[in-house]
């Protein structure tokens, strides 16, 4: 604890923050769990949200991977000549592919975008799924399988010619032709819970990723994943995934969120959670524990942290609920951690991109890579309607 009970990671307090968002591949709505409000995900709507993003000035989309989603990489290549800054935060994944076939994959994306790959590495946590796509590695095998994997993939893109002898994987005159733009490589982004994976981070890792727990847990694992980092001779920077339901007022916001969940039946709960049980993820079981025993009206597990999309979401579970400066001053107690990136989400996606911008960007020390600078717009163009066909609604207000 530092001075008047404040939490520390230990990690230097970020000043600046990058934010994304999140291309919902896998299915997007008004509701969870329901039909009710859903809507198809064509490649006409994604690019709609990644366009709004790229526009509204958010760093990046993370798309999601696994049997229930799309594939990611061939969104985001359909995405590229569509937008114009956004970064696209793709996954790898160690076991469902050779580290050859991914790296030159991603040196062609990140050439063909101009430098915008970003890399998830994901590692799987759902066994049914894996053994469904042929990987029958136990957990701690996996984070074995990956070290390999990333140790490879680094240096090929690194535009080294080797070879390498691990446990899983052998290459012998491993080499790329063709370089990414970023380099050595792009930034790969690993979250990992648990020891093993911890430590494949360390190795490997340029941002760290948590999901969204409290305050305190978020600082212990940041603190973790550090002195893990340093063992190694290495730093990292760190960034966390939520869900964000604001409105105007906090009253509008928790209302927001009761009704996401309404068509959330005990059923619905129930089936959810017994898939969830399988998954040997330590980060899935620590979602299912901040839901685990409660009730509905009581899934606030921090001030402003709220857990229902957990009851039947994988993955991240939570979600800052409150007004704008409720939202902006819990991002900032997590920046305050070393938090400098924020990958977000909220249903609608289309809708809650621009609401988040809108309300609670300008709240935030964004980091030049992120957020628009509107001044050059508003004296050139139409922002807000014109009201009466006389005032624009932003000299009235100055003038008032």
């Amino acid at each position: 604890m530092t001075s008047k009970g404040a939490i520390s990671s230990g990690a230097p307090p970020a000043t600046e923050t990058d934010v994304l968002w999140f291309l919902p591949t896998h299915g997007d709505g008004r509701y969870l769990a329901s039909d009710i409000g859903a809507r198809h995900v064509t490649i006409k709507y994604l690019s709609q949200i990644a366009r709004a993003a790229d526009e509204l000035g958010y760093f990046g989309v993370l798309l999601p991977t696994g049997r229930s989603c799309e594939d990611s990489w061939v969104v985001a290549s359909s995405m590229i000549p569509l937008t114009e800054r956004l970064r696209f935060l793709v996954a790898v994944r160690p076991g469902l592919s050779e580290p050859s076939m991914t790296a030159r994959m991603a040196a062609t994306l990140d050439r063909l975008s101009g430098g915008r790959l970003l890399i998830n590495v994901v590692a799987g946590g759902d066994p049914s799924e894996l053994k469904g796509d042929g990987v029958w590695l136990d957990h701690t095998a996996r984070y074995e399988a990956t070290e390999e994997y990333l140790t490879v993939w680094r240096r090929m893109l690194a535009g080294e010619t080797f070879d390498f002898t691990g446990k899983h994987i052998k290459v012998e005159g491993a080499k790329l032709l063709f370089p990414p733009v970023q380099a050595p490589h792009p930034p790969l982004y690993f979250g990992g819970s648990s020891g093993p994976g911890q430590a494949v981070a360390a190795k490997h890792a340029d941002v760290y990723l948590t999901w969204g727990e409290p305050p305190a847990e978020v600082a212990a694992k940041i603190a973790d994943a550090r002195e893990a980092a340093a063992r190694e001779g290495r730093t990292m920077s760190f960034g966390i995934r939520l869900h964000v339901v604001v409105r105007e007022t906090e009253e509008e916001a928790w209302a927001a969120a009761d009704d996401l969940i309404r068509y959330v039946d005990d059923h619905k709960v129930e089936t959810a959670q017994k898939a969830f049980a399988r998954f040997d993820s330590v980060g899935q079981r620590r979602m299912q524990d901040l839901v685990k025993g409660r009730r509905r009206e009581d899934l606030i597990i921090s001030p402003n942290l709220w857990a229902g999309v957990g009851l039947v979401r994988g993955g991240a579970g939570t979600a800052l609920v409150g007004n704008p400066q409720q939202v902006a001053d819990r991002m900032k107690e997590y920046m305050a951690l070393g938090i400098d990136r924020f990958i977000l989400s909220g249903y609608p996606h289309l809708e809650e991109c621009y609401r988040f911008a809108e309300l609670v960007f300008p709240l935030l020390p964004l980091k030049k890579t992120t957020g628009t600078d509107l001044a050059a717009a508003r004296n050139a163009g139409p922002f807000g309607e014109v009201i009466a066909n006389v005032a624009a609604p932003s000299r009235l207000a100055a003038a008032s």
